[in-house]
């Protein structure tokens, strides 16, 4: 914290020390602090953000739903800086978590401390419709992850997301986008990274985790990037859509799900390996206000019960295989109300332990100042093997500078 509140000191000085060489946009939800240098040699926009919850929850006994549990919580409480450094063409983003869920996983590999990092990356134009990107970020994995968690239509992202998404890792990524024709475009990224998620700092314990994303947008662009941003707030003239498929490949993982979960240790002190992989199909659509997309995921491993050296099982560490479905679809009137629904269904190995799920959410918004001032209420209904289970009612609001 110390950290933090002296790097907010310092750009707060500088950003008052330079007025002369300010070039200021002061419009709500464009940061709170945006500058350039008067040589153009660097620029730093500093725009902080905050999500508050609370959640409402009945489960099912078996005879009848329980008395309910309620909670209030700061879903997420960031700081993030970006802009360009030296070149237009070099371009840097640093993102700093400072909730509970944020900075939460320390561990003996990431030497037991918070994990306040969540970006820290540069990006490299070299070269026209090319850009080489280095640092920790997020992965190109399935669409859902990848759209900001500030840009979301619903107040959190799905099950399949949680269960299978590929997050954030420490590597480089090498992005290229290609014109075929009139307004049909293509974009391939491909990554190689760590493996072991965000903020590892005592080495690499497995093998890398190789990524690649190809995505076809047949009719062309969608306005202001919202193939990465849910519900159709710029109401597109013209039918949007943006096809995706991922692929992943995580060698010698030594966590239950990859990037994350429990490091699947030996009593010996030696660490469990296996290859993992992961395979993400989404679509992301938009038109006149209605907006749609559909995810498929699916984790595969040879060998996902975690086994002492001589062949016994290490008791708890599974590596969570199985695949998911994630359909979401919202309408958007003019009066920037939205109501929005979503389907999901998890369906989990056998071999894991973990009980199939279905949820079903309903939800509505309303967007005062875009995705940057927001309130957002769902609902949610949720089955575990086919039984009832719970019953969950959210409602927050969300504030980006």
């Amino acid at each position: 914290m110390k950290l933090i509140i002296t790097l907010l000191t310092f750009f707060i000085c500088v950003y008052s020390s330079i007025n002369a060489q300010e070039i200021s946009d002061t419009s709500f939800g464009k940061g709170m602090i945006n500058f350039v240098a008067k040589d153009s040699s660097f620029s730093v926009k500093f725009a902080p953000r905050f999500q508050v919850r609370t959640i409402s929850s009945w489960d099912y006994d078996g005879d009848q739903y329980g008395s309910p549990e309620h909670k209030f919580i700061v879903r997420r409480a960031r700081l993030k800086f970006s802009g360009f450094a030296y070149s237009t063409k070099l371009k840097y983003k640093v993102e700093l978590g400072l909730s509970n869920r944020d900075i939460s996983g320390a561990n003996e590999f990431n030497r037991n401390t918070p994990r306040y990092i969540l970006d820290a990356v540069i990006m490299w134009e070299f070269a026209e419709n090319w850009e080489l990107w280095a640092g920790q970020t997020k992965l190109p994995g399935n669409v859902e992850r990848v759209v900001s968690s500030a840009n979301l239509q619903l107040i959190d992202r799905s099950l399949l997301n949680s269960r299978f998404n590929i997050d954030r890792d420490l590597g480089i990524q090498l992005r290229h986008k290609t014109k075929l024709g009139t307004s049909f475009l293509m974009r391939e990224k491909i990554s190689i990274s760590q493996g072991e998620g965000r903020n590892v700092t005592e080495g690499n314990e497995g093998g890398l985790q190789y990524t690649g994303r190809l995505e076809f947008l047949p009719f062309g662009n969608f306005k202001s990037k919202g193939d990465y941003s849910q519900s159709d707030l710029k109401r597109e003239e013209k039918p949007k859509l943006m096809l995706g498929f991922t692929y992943n490949y995580n060698q010698d993982a030594v966590r239950e799900r990859g990037f994350a979960g429990d490091y699947m240790i030996r009593a010996d002190g030696s660490i469990y390996e296996s290859d993992q992989t992961t395979v993400f199909v989404d679509a992301m659509f938009k038109y006149k206000g209605f907006s749609f997309m559909g995810e498929y995921a699916n984790r595969t491993t040879e060998d996902p019960i975690a086994t002492e050296l001589d062949g016994t099982t290490i008791t708890g560490d599974i590596v969570l295989t199985g695949n998911a479905i994630n359909l979401q679809a919202g309408y958007l009137f003019k009066s920037n109300y939205e109501i929005a629904a979503r389907f999901t269904t998890v369906n989990f190995d056998a071999v894991t332990g973990s009980l199939d799920t279905e949820q079903y959410t309903l939800g509505g918004s309303r967007y005062i100042v875009g995705h940057k001032l927001k309130v957002q209420s769902d609902f949610s209904y949720t089955t575990v093997d086919g039984k009832q289970d719970n019953i969950t009612f959210r409602l927050g609001f969300d504030i980006h500078f």
